[in-house]
């Protein structure tokens, strides 16, 4: 045995003693496992909550801690007016990019990576800007950074043409450079092309990709308040087409707030046929995917932090468990089955729709988890603080204390 765990606190209520040995979780009865791993490192959990780790399936990665370059502009326009000003918002986001250097980038991500993880997110799937206003810079300064974070922090990155494939001529030869650096993931998002054609264009150039070089896709679609816009319908159409069943995710998908129920209703059974998974970010924006009724519908769906003080959002440091609390208003998930819910919707469901396979606390799975300092759901999403210990690939990667001195009555002199 490598580490111990004493007195965990399960979700189904169970308290028990975790083991890790090569990498891996054993889960016995209390009391149990310590006389057998002599030399291991001893974990006292003392009843604290238990769970997976959490999964953010969207992060712009690139662009985390930049709001002071970009100003109020796009953030305005982003979120003001039911999202009418979204393309807007991304023009005037572009813009900086034409002085944005790897150099000024590298500390930006490194702060974010270090959250996650004190935060106890292990696994990371980051957007990229790669256009001709930024070039390969975003990617190199991330590149670079999930290097050093290796072995920790499982980071992929979404070759990402923020600008378009059609109107920025250019762009979609630097995201096949990007995957040829290393990039992971096509990106798109082919809403913010100027007519549906060039929208088709655009997704059918990143799944012809994907499926050529056996990559999986990931885009932005709807991300505004239109309901005519029908690119998340246009993306699982052509997984369907180029094979990509179960290997694609659409992020945001906000218009689909306008939708009347029907046509949601279609749009899940055709998402149900291509495998397509759904990342909602509803603390990002004024309009946001129906999460509850895709969850009914048993379609892949998590929670994403989208943005860390930049063009879009003010806020963010990398927390799904924040992201899970602000969602339990927005959505109105406050039930003790919705808590649960949450606490899904960054962990084990965010890894369903990542494609990341044994995610879950259980015999024999990869020993990546997180001991909360609470003992209950409520409170883990109420505090939404770092967990006290965090677990990756077996070994204690994060941990975090926390001392208040409070003096009832009189101050203390």
């Amino acid at each position: 045995m490598e580490l111990v765990v004493t007195d965990a606190r399960l979700r189904d209520g169970r308290v028990v003693d975790l083991a890790v040995e090569d990498g891996r979780v054993q889960i016995g009865p209390r009391g149990t496992l310590v006389e057998a791993s002599a030399g291991a490192r001893v974990l006292a959990a003392e009843g604290r909550l238990v769970t997976e780790s959490a999964v953010d399936n969207h992060l712009h990665l690139d662009k985390v801690h930049t709001l002071d370059r970009v100003g109020d502009a796009a953030l305005s326009a982003y979120t003001d007016d039911g999202m009418a000003g979204a393309m807007t918002s991304i023009e005037l986001a572009s813009a900086v990019k034409t002085g944005y250097r790897r150099e000024d980038a590298l500390p930006h991500v490194r702060r974010a990576l270090t959250e996650a993880v004190r935060h106890g997110t292990l696994h990371l799937q980051a957007f990229v800007d790669v256009d001709t206003a930024a070039g390969l810079e975003g990617f190199a300064a991330v590149d670079t950074v999930r290097r050093e974070f290796a072995g920790v922090l499982d980071v992929r990155i979404v070759a990402f043409p923020q600008d378009g494939v059609v109107r920025d001529p250019g762009a979609a030869e630097l995201c096949e450079e990007a995957l040829r650096l290393g990039a992971d993931v096509v990106g798109g998002i082919p809403w913010i092309e100027h007519t549906d054609t060039d929208a088709r264009k655009h997704v059918e150039w990143a799944c012809a990709l994907a499926a050529r070089e056996g990559k999986r896709v990931a885009m932005l679609t709807d991300d505004a308040g239109d309901p005519a816009l029908r690119t998340t319908e246009m993306l699982a159409t052509a997984m369907l087409e180029h094979g990509l069943v179960g290997r694609g995710v659409a992020c945001h998908a906000r218009a689909l707030a306008l939708y009347p129920r029907p046509s949601l209703l279609r749009l899940g059974g055709l998402a149900a046929r291509a495998g397509l998974g759904f990342v909602s970010d509803p603390q990002t924006g004024p309009l946001h995917l129906p999460v509850g009724l895709f969850r009914e519908l048993g379609l892949p769906v998590a929670l994403g932090q989208d943005d860390i003080e930049d063009a879009y959002y003010p806020f963010g440091r990398a927390n799904l468990w924040e992201v899970a609390f602000l969602a339990a208003h927005l959505l109105e998930f406050r039930t003790a089955r919705a808590r649960q819910d949450l606490l899904d919707l960054v962990t084990v469901d965010a890894a369903r729709v990542l494609g990341l396979d044994g995610h879950r606390l259980a015999d024999g799975a990869p020993a990546n988890f997180v001991v909360h300092d609470a003992e209950r759901v409520v409170d883990v999403l109420r505090r939404h603080g770092p967990p006290r210990w965090v677990v990756a690939t077996g070994a204690v990667v994060a941990e975090t204390t926390s001392v208040s001195s409070v003096y009832p009555g009189l101050p203390a002199r």
